[in-house]
């Protein structure tokens, strides 16, 4: 009996646990042939000449894709790995092979879906069939209770209306046998250097050794939710900056599809049966919620998120002061909380939650600095970049997106004092402030000739003064912003 020939084109989708391409495949009793491929433009640079991958998230993508080859070959597969552009290389494997089929997870912003009509394109003249599966969010597209072009612009409002009219899909049954495919060269996978990348220093100070792929994403869940029993004091941890387990930390293994966010919800249900069920519990489902929103909003506006003016369509003169721009990136604006936060990201590809607020806030509402600029910064550098919740955040901070309330900033000094109050997390990443006692870390500014002497620093010198005037520059960038809105 010869078999339906069926390739999973892996994107970012990098598992094998809830998979339904590959559970799909696997019902037709198919012969499934696993591809994924390095799409040179996402090695090359943004708008704003940053490269567009990082070391730090092409070192993580190559760990995923590495750990899902392994995965397939313990059972009997193997994963075709090739570099170029998907839309040359997949109906050169048609033709080799005789696919009949080709199973694959949609994606909703504009690169990737030119990719896969590229890639529909060419099969055109093959007679190959196309089917795209929503895998990405954890209630599912069919599931919602409203078209998405109905979606409510106010995550609140959404989120209400699911919670109450839908449900989440169980995940689906993961394999545990594939049938060898035909003779192909699969293929090696690429080194850093081949991608442009060079290998990222490790930096001891990091939260945590991120690592690529479903076997440590899963690693990390049994970590913090089982052995350190961290989820039941989520919903207060989580806007630490310092240490492992103040948040899950999943989202690396979330952005490239190594965790499926149905499989943490199944978790913290059994967690809930099993342990405690509270307000913690909740929370954490409620981030993978804003997660999902970020998505559908994407998939109703389109390129507008991507847009200067964002969701709003606010016409903002903002600036590209690239000096100004430059202390930002490199933790020299004089705030201490900024400058940690951006130290830290620099040095490791990650920064918490809060700290991403923050940093955003002042480059936009302080700065007055284009938020493209911003988020183009945070797609290389960050590892758990995903595009959806990257720039939805930004349209949110920016003030142009959806669900953005007019001009509102974050009080640097405030938030500093608030999430970091004796400036431990300062101090970690400014070794310079050390010195500084309690307080007196969070406006360095103030210290006076002989504080200064005290404490070893010398504002100016050792630790930059501040690059504006908190206030006076909240207040210059709100007349630009209201100036703008009245239009």
């Amino acid at each position: 009996m010869s078999h339906q020939k069926i390739l999973i084109w892996y994107r970012n989708d990098l598992r094998i646990h809830d998979h339904e391409p590959l559970y799909q495949a696997i019902k037709k009793n198919a012969l499934i042939i696993p591809f994924y491929c390095f799409d040179v433009r996402q090695f090359e640079t943004t708008s704003f000449g940053f490269p567009k991958t990082g070391n730090f998230r092409g070192q993580f993508l190559l760990q995923s894709v590495a750990n899902l080859r392994a995965s397939l070959q313990d059972l009997g597969s193997d994963l075709i790995i090739r570099k170029g552009y998907p839309e040359k290389i997949i109906p050169e494997f048609i033709k080799k092979l005789d696919i009949d089929a080709i199973y694959f997870h949609k994606e909703v912003t504009s690169e990737e879906i030119n990719v896969e009509n590229a890639v529909k394109q060419a099969l055109k003249p093959l007679n190959t069939k196309f089917k795209g599966f929503w895998g990405a969010t954890l209630y599912h597209w069919d599931d919602l209770p409203f078209e998405v072009n109905q979606l409510p612009e106010v995550f609140t409002s959404f989120r209400k209306k699911v919670e109450k009219n839908s449900t989440v899909n169980p995940t689906f049954i993961s394999p545990r046998k594939l049938l060898s495919f035909p003779e192909i060269e699969v293929g090696n996978l690429p080194s850093l250097e081949d991608l442009g990348l060079q290998k990222p220093d490790y930096d001891s100070r990091g939260v945590l050794e991120f690592k690529g792929g479903e076997t440590e994403g899963i690693k990390r869940l049994q970590t913090y939710f089982w052995e350190r029993n961290c989820l039941k004091e989520y919903k207060g941890t989580r806007n630490g900056m310092l240490g492992a387990d103040y948040s899950s930390k999943f989202s690396p293994w979330l952005a490239y599809g190594c965790l499926s966010p149905r499989y943490i919800y199944e978790e913290v249900q059994k967690y809930e049966e099993e342990r405690v069920k509270n307000n913690s519990t909740y929370w954490l489902i409620f981030e993978l919620l804003w997660r999902d929103y970020f998505r559908f909003i994407c998939a109703k506006h389109g390129n507008k998120i991507f847009y200067e003016s964002g969701l709003q369509g606010l016409d903002i003169p903002w600036k590209e002061d690239i000096e100004r721009f430059k202390l930002w990136q490199e933790g020299k604006t004089g705030y201490p909380l900024v400058d940690a936060n951006m130290k830290e990201l620099a040095a490791t590809g990650f920064m918490s939650n809060r700290g991403r607020q923050n940093v955003a806030s002042f480059l936009t509402k302080n700065l007055g600095i284009n938020w493209i600029m911003g988020a183009e910064w945070f797609e290389s550098l960050l590892i758990d970049y995903d595009v959806c919740s990257n720039y939805g955040n930004w349209n949110y901070t920016a003030g142009v997106g959806n669900d953005a309330r007019g001009f509102r900033y974050f009080n640097i000094p405030k938030q500093s004092k608030d999430y970091d109050p004796k400036g431990d997390y300062i101090r970690y990443w400014l070794p310079e402030l050390t010195m500084i006692p309690g307080d007196k870390i969070h406006e360095p500014w103030k210290l006076s000739q002989d504080e200064q002497k005290r404490y070893n620093v010398r504002i100016g010198v050792d630790y930059p003064r501040p690059v504006v005037d908190f206030f006076k520059s909240v207040k210059a960038n709100e007349k630009v912003y209201n100036a703008s809105t009245e239009k």
